[in-house]
């Protein structure tokens, strides 16, 4: 029977997760401080206690009332103890990650602890002593938040963490009040409006409402609704009959038709024309549709989730968004949080997207070297996971093998940041605002193709500058030329 020091100061949080391994067949021993701790290991020889019992594993908090736990690990170690260490903490900053993997510390681990995760954890290290591998200091990868391992022997992250469709819902406080408030709203029939920045993960959160309603067995359908050119909308959403236009040869189900018995997901829904807007709050009011050139309304049975990165409370006081339907798809509320404010989970999304990558690119890559990982955690990701995925997979095209450097995620963050333009020709049209600094809400049609106009001219023409600059998205601002009759 393998046996684990616990070293916790928090002695309600101690006992649980010594009654929690004993249940799971280790035999557990506590110490409250850094020189308790010692003085286990001070009578006998390397990983002996006192009373000359091995010690297979130490669990270690990184803040202890004497000192931390990276004192007694570089006692361990200095003594030529090679005792397996995980180190956790509610402290979860990059410093300590690459302090501690440098001290020799073999994982890491942020509380909240996940029992599954750490389990795994607690698994995969007395793994690597049994087979002889040595606790030497080692290269910090993305995991060390999560697992520590190479990339071609073992998943660097658990399967309980990563779902089989290749996400990974995080462990930081906003992610669990997330998915706090999926698991709430999943199984209601309520419609759901999930709002956030391009890149949060909008779509995998509707994914994950469908997954865990009473509509699981129906399909998901997901309309973009930013991509869909504004004259064949109509016939997207609610379908068309044969012959009710030039080209439509055959019948078209539309996506509600499509969704029968399942979920609707709308993306980017504010990007919906004002017409269109009043046949989707029809068919959200009879759950009936009518495909164009059809005589007679269609039953359907759907479940509505929306998502945009708009304001559509700006939007419907500007008249653009109407409020019936506002309140309509909004019976509950989602808010996704951004990147910068669920840090904790940055090593996790950044290890999953490299596994992606060794996996697609048929490379094999074993982590971020201590300066790639300082750099990772120092950026603000405006792009959210996005950004973080197409810097990771950059990163890993560019290193290879081995590790990823620190300039290999420089030159990747070089190369996916959005192009600035000089601001002479800005100062000069706005004086007040420099071109990161979105336009203020617009109240009329007028005033908005204006200051789109004056966008364009300020950014030479560039279309995703410009769109920084008014505070949408590209897609949006095509949407917006089109309407507006704006070429460039």
């Amino acid at each position: 029977m393998e046996r684990i020091l616990i070293v916790e100061d928090d002695l309600t949080f101690s006992t649980m997760l010594r009654t929690w391994l004993g249940k799971k067949g280790f035999a557990v021993e506590t110490a409250g401080r850094v020189a308790a701790a010692m003085a286990l290991f001070g009578g006998g020889g390397k990983g002996k206690g006192k009373n000359g019992g091995d010690f297979d594993l130490v669990l270690s908090d990184m803040r202890l009332p004497d000192a931390d736990g990276l004192r007694l690990l570089e006692w361990l170690r200095g003594r030529g103890d090679g005792v397996p260490f995980i180190v956790m903490t509610s402290y979860a900053e990059v410093q300590n990650v690459v302090l501690a993997m440098k001290a020799g510390a073999d994982d890491y681990i942020a509380k909240p602890l996940q029992p599954d995760i750490l389990l795994q954890k607690i698994n995969d290290a007395l793994a690597k002593r049994s087979s002889g591998a040595t606790s030497a200091a080692k290269t910090v990868t993305p995991a060390a938040k999560t697992v520590v391992s190479s990339a071609k022997t073992a998943p660097a992250v658990s399967a309980a963490a990563a779902r089989e469709d290749g996400f990974i819902e995080g462990t930081s406080d906003a992610a669990r009040r997330l998915y706090g408030y999926v698991g709430l709203v999943a199984p209601t029939p309520m419609s759901v409006l999930i709002l956030g920045a391009s890149g949060t993960g909008k779509e995998y959160v509707a994914r994950r409402i469908h997954a865990m309603s009473r509509r699981s067995d129906g399909p998901f359908v997901a309309i973009d609704c930013g991509a869909i050119p504004r004259d064949v909308a109509e016939s997207e959403l609610f379908g068309h009959v044969k012959g009710a236009f030039t080209g439509a040869v055959a019948d078209r189900r539309g996506a509600f038709v499509a969704a029968e018995g399942g979920t609707l997901f709308l993306d980017e829904v504010g990007n919906l024309s004002y017409d269109i807007q009043v046949r989707l709050l029809r068919a959200l009011q009879e759950h009936r549709v009518r495909p164009v050139g059809a005589a007679e309304e269609i039953a359907v049975d759907f479940r509505l989730v929306c998502a945009t990165n708009e304001n559509l409370a700006a939007a419907v006081a500007a008249g653009t968004f109407r409020e019936d339907l506002y309140h309509r798809i909004n019976e509950f509320t989602i808010q996704m949080p951004a990147l910068r404010d669920r840090s904790e989970d940055l090593y996790l999304f950044a290890d999953l997207f490299l596994r992606q990558a060794n996996s697609d690119l048929e490379l094999s890559l074993s982590g971020f070297s201590p300066d790639a990982s300082v750099l990772l955690a120092r950026h603000s990701w405006p792009g959210n996971l996005r950004e973080l995925k197409n810097v990771v997979r950059r990163a890993a095209l560019l290193a290879q093998s081995g590790v990823v450097g620190r300039q290999h995620v420089e030159q990747a963050m070089a190369a996916t940041a959005v192009p600035q333009q000089d601001r002479p020709m800005t100062a000069s049209v706005h004086p007040a605002a420099p071109a990161t600094t979105p336009i203020a809400p617009l109240h009329d049609a007028g005033t908005e193709a204006e200051q789109i106009r004056h966008a364009l001219q300020a950014t030479n023409g560039n279309k995703s500058l410009a769109a920084r600059m008014l505070g949408i998205d590209r897609k949006t601002l095509y949407n917006k030329l089109e309407r507006y009759g704006i070429s460039v």
